[in-house]
């Protein structure tokens, strides 16, 4: 079948090459990574689960898939679109595929899992009508930010029964409330630069 681009230009279409094969959001095509699960059910009121897959890396951790959050399915889909587009645009900086959210289970990068987790564990009790201004707050942040807010969370009160707990309460009111995110993101400016630059940015995968 002759594609729209042959009809207009008479010349095949070139197929896109990427960096390398992925599943999903970015997850390397390779034998059990680390990386998150985004699990959408049919229907439109069944909850999200996102949780994490600590992979062959985890060795003989007792846990290897660790249930971060769940999230009722209005407040998903409140943020889908806009975590997509982002996502979509950090994979096609790094000459990955693009992906799509669909039914069933959905791999997620294990780092773009982490800021994933951040957005959904300030929005999971949310007034709703705050999570529009809790995702530009969370686009605002750079990912190494989102990182170790992720990091900082989940060491203490990272499960599903913890979001009335520490880092989950703090990051509620963070992204949440201008005030509050002024603050957090005036933190992250006032650190000392890193050695290799002050504008150096961390790749998707390092």
């Amino acid at each position: 079948m002759t594609s729209r681009h042959e009809a207009e230009t008479g010349r095949p279409a070139q197929r896109v090459a990427h960096a390398h094969q992925t599943l999903g959001f970015g997850v390397p095509a390779t034998s059990d990574p680390h990386h998150f699960v985004v699990s959408i059910p049919r229907g439109n009121t069944t909850a999200v689960l996102i949780s994490e897959h600590l992979g062959m890396g985890a060795g003989t951790a007792p846990e290897q898939v660790l249930d971060r959050v769940m999230l009722q399915r209005l407040r998903w889909t409140a943020i889908r679109a806009e975590v997509q587009r982002a996502f979509n645009a950090r994979l096609k900086a790094h000459n990955l595929a693009s992906s799509t959210w669909k039914v069933g289970d959905n791999p997620v990068d294990r780092l773009l899992g982490k800021e994933l987790c951040v957005l959904a564990w300030a929005i999971e009790q949310l007034d709703p009508e705050k999570i529009p201004l809790a995702v530009r707050n969370w686009l605002a942040l750079r990912p190494e930010e989102r990182w170790w807010l992720f990091g900082m969370t989940a060491v203490a009160s990272g499960g599903l029964q913890d979001g009335e707990h520490g880092w989950r309460v703090a990051l509620r009111y963070a992204l949440g409330d201008v005030a509050q995110n002024a603050q957090l993101h005036s933190r992250f400016e006032t650190r000392k630069p890193d050695s290799n630059g002050p504008n150096q940015t961390l790749g998707l995968f390092d």
